[in-house]
């Protein structure tokens, strides 16, 4: 019985992919990013009217606490202001439009609440990105007398207007009429970008130069999402720096200079700040609070940033913007201020493949196909058709290689006792034949970049978010057929259809391309190709039980329409007899040899040389 031998192209082909399909899951891991936005803030002066104050009533405190506040209001009247407390009172004030409602609160002045209207966590209850005290955004600086003050335990008094359609709030912390430090928010309809401002007027007195007042901005995470690792794998804080670069905290510390915006980002939605003038530096910490996937949480991470304010002529002068929506490309990137690489869609080639083909191929197809899950198949028959001549050339040199295959096992039978003639006589097949074990290999290789650019594609898709399609009721998590009892590590507590259909179909696409050339008698040394054939379909599998289903749904179509396109080259375009009389002939003609195949030869014809020499 002819003894056969493993095709090195398909161990090095499969190898590579392999592990570059590991890497790319390692690498799909959150990535820290802290963001802080650039905000304008629109001066407008305006009469402010009754029936838009919608200031609710004051909050109550235990006397104590008010004997602190009014005493640390006190001490900026120390410098020879004139007290003006009586409007200092709690509360809320109300701004909202059409997508977006933000409630300030009158003590510290900052946004104590912001909802999202237009959309539900995953068990149907109102995304809030703050709420019930999990955000603080709280400046603290000190006085010429050393004295030191926290904003978020001072009253501002709030000034509520409207002016071309937009709602102003003017929230001041004021020593006199003409003395304070405000707060300045400027919503517009439909908006998720609000304009804010810090600034003071008549504090130069107050304000010790000497010492840079700090801003302080942390926010703990809600959970949105159905499955807490896979959301946690996208909440990291971002920032961008120096004037474009970005970097990002998934789980530590890090800091840096001249820092545009920090964002937040939640998988789906982001917090971010903005600011017109880049904060000199700014350091920034990031905490996983998920210590255990098998138990229900309600936050998924704490994000702080520590941001120093410049003091220019003794006064405070910035102007920023606030965001509070969805982490959606086209919407982040209609603002034109780099805040689409808040969403990871891969470095370098893979990120200009989903910019500027994916995301606005798969909009066309999902505006016209009456369903988001009918656009996954339809783009992925359009990516799989675009890759076909890909697909041919691989099996085209799989099919030579096994016509060759007698001929190699009758070199590696005659040269088993010297390795370096063996590879000579091997390679002068090759290049007689025409044919390269690589050139199966190298076909591969070019997939990767689509292959990689549409795994980071599908789970930064806002559209894919809570849209249905057979049995999964939301495209961006797992679909769910059946609930299991306990948790099994890696693979969760529940049973996903998509990855199992996926992993049938990876093995099947496996066994006709590996399983030709497997053999029953390895070489020595060489790798058990079962495994190799097995890894990718078990990685599937196990690791994507948690992905998006729309993931899986893409690789599931995705190696159905391949086996199809194999079948139909196999059994209706390729003849290998055609192939076998084509590479006879190839064999009798002369064969003009490169330069670097010549020069490869030379040099294994120098090696056995002195090979030679050294035995004698």
């Amino acid at each position: 019985m002819e003894e056969k031998k493993i095709d090195i192209q398909s161990i090095i082909g499969f190898i590579l992919i392999g592990g570059i399909l590991l890497w790319m899951l390692y690498n799909n891991t959150p990535e820290e990013t802290p963001t802080e936005d650039n905000i304008t803030t629109e001066q407008v002066e305006t009469t402010p009217s009754e029936n838009q104050q919608t200031s609710e009533a004051p909050q109550k405190s235990t006397a104590n606490d008010s004997t602190a506040l009014v005493d640390a209001q006190r001490r900026l009247g120390a410098f020879g202001y004139s007290e003006t407390l009586s409007s200092a009172k709690g509360g809320t004030t109300t701004i909202s439009n059409d997508v977006l409602e933000l409630k300030i609160a009158n003590k510290g002045g900052y946004i104590e609440e912001a909802r999202l209207k237009n959309f539900k966590t995953f068990d149907s209850i109102p995304v809030y990105l703050i709420k019930d005290g999990n955000a603080s955004f709280n400046m603290n600086f000190s006085t010429t007398d050393g004295r030191s003050l926290n904003t978020e335990n001072l009253f501002f008094e709030p000034e509520l207007t409207e002016h071309n359609g937009n709602q102003i709030l003017s929230m001041k912390l004021k020593v006199s009429e003409d003395e304070y430090l405000e707060y300045r928010y400027a919503m517009r309809p439909g908006e998720y970008m609000l304009d804010f401002s810090i600034r003071s007027q008549g504090l130069t007195g107050v304000l010790n130069s000497g010492n840079t007042p700090t801003l302080d901005w942390k926010l703990k995470g809600y959970r949105h999402a159905k499955s807490i690792s896979y959301e946690n794998r996208y909440t990291d804080l971002i920032y961008e720096y120096d004037g474009g670069d970005d970097d990002s905290v998934t789980n530590g510390e890090d800091e840096d200079e001249d820092v545009s915006y920090i964002a937040y980002r939640q998988h789906f939605f982001s917090s971010i700040l903005l600011t017109d003038n880049p904060f000199k530096t700014s350091s920034f910490e990031v905490v996983d609070l998920v210590e255990d996937e098998e138990v229900d949480t309600v936050f998924t991470k704490t994000f702080a940033s520590t941001i120093p304010l410049e003091l220019k002529a003794g006064e405070l002068n910035y102007s920023m913007n606030w965001y509070y929506g969805p982490s959606d490309y086209k919407i982040l990137n209609d603002y034109d201020r780099n805040l689409d690489e808040i969403i990871p869609l891969g470095w370098g080639i893979f990120g200009w493949i989903n910019k500027y083909l994916f995301i606005p191929f798969f909009a066309f197809l999902a505006g016209v196909l009456p369903s988001y899950g009918l656009a996954i198949i339809a783009m992925t028959i359009v990516v799989r058709i675009v890759l076909s001549p890909v697909t041919y050339k691989s099996y085209l040199s799989q099919a030579k290689m096994k016509i060759l295959r007698p001929e190699i096992n009758e070199l590696n039978e005659k040269y088993k006792d010297n390795a370096m003639k063996k590879q000579q006589e091997t390679m002068k097949l090759y290049s007689k034949a025409g044919a390269s074990p690589m050139s199966g290999c190298l076909p591969a290789l070019m997939q990767i970049p689509v292959f990689y650019a549409l795994f980071q594609f599908f789970p930064s898709a806002f559209q894919l978010r809570q849209k249905s399609f057979l049995w999964a009721d939301d495209l961006s998590s797992y679909d769910v057929v059946a609930e299991l009892p306990f948790h099994i590590p890696f693979y969760g507590d529940h049973v996903s259809l998509f990855p199992i259909l996926a992993s049938v179909a990876i093995f099947i696409y496996m066994m006709m391309t590996t399983g030709q050339s497997m053999q029953a008698n390895q070489q020595p040394g060489m790798p058990n190709m079962k495994f190799l054939m097995y890894l990718s379909p078990l990685i599937m599998l196990i690791f994507f039980n948690n992905y998006a289903s729309g993931l899986s749904l893409y690789y599931f179509t995705s190696n159905l329409i391949t086996i199809g396109i194999m079948l139909v080259i196999k059994y209706a375009i390729i003849d290998e007899d055609k192939i076998h009389a084509k590479i006879q002939e190839n064999k009798k003609k002369p064969k003009k040899q490169n330069r670097f195949t010549k020069k490869f030869q030379e040099m294994m014809e120098q090696a056995e040389e002195q090979q030679k020499k050294q035995k004698k």
